[in-house]
């Protein structure tokens, strides 16, 4: 592997984000690592050239396994990533907004830079049977979240990111 890659750091409940994390990785091939957010330690993200954060939004905010892993590596790691590449893959109910905010704050704390837009995928789940449902992504979103992938793992492999 390259020494510089595209950490994939995802969190899901029903599959949405997994399966966006997944596509992500296949599209980043050698040029990306992927890991659950809850196995992320602070230096798996030293170790890492840049970001791309796949979650779900649960209750208007970020997922609480998303959620911890900031919590557990945010001060481990402040001033020694900055300027680093980010990008987010959000799943939501409605729209997504409230745990891409988090994110983005976070972000800005660890001064990283934003290089590609946000991308929330709208499952439209609102029952109590929808929201607990397992989900499938469409095509369309799962190939781009693999154009992402491959886009962000070959800006950060080159140095251009």
């Amino acid at each position: 592997m390259n020494d510089r890659y595209l950490l994939i750091v995802w969190h899901s409940r029903t599959g949405s984000c997994e399966a966006l994390a997944k596509a992500a990785f296949e599209g980043g091939s050698t040029r990306a690592r992927i890991m659950r957010a809850k196995e992320v330690e602070p230096d798996h993200l030293l170790e890492a050239s840049g970001y791309l954060f796949a979650c779900p939004e649960n209750l208007a905010t970020m997922s609480g396994e998303m959620k911890e892993m900031f919590d557990r590596c945010y001060y481990p790691v402040l001033g020694q990533i900055e300027g680093r590449p980010y990008a987010t893959m959000i799943a939501a109910g409605s729209d997504g907004e409230g745990a891409q905010k988090q994110i983005d704050r976070i972000a800005k704390g660890w001064r990283l830079k934003r290089v590609a837009e946000k991308m929330i995928v709208g499952t439209h789940a609102q029952t109590k049977e929808e929201i607990l449902a397992p989900k499938t992504i469409d095509a369309e979103h799962l190939s781009k979240a693999r154009d992402l992938g491959r886009g962000l793992g070959e800006g950060i492999a080159e140095g251009i990111l």
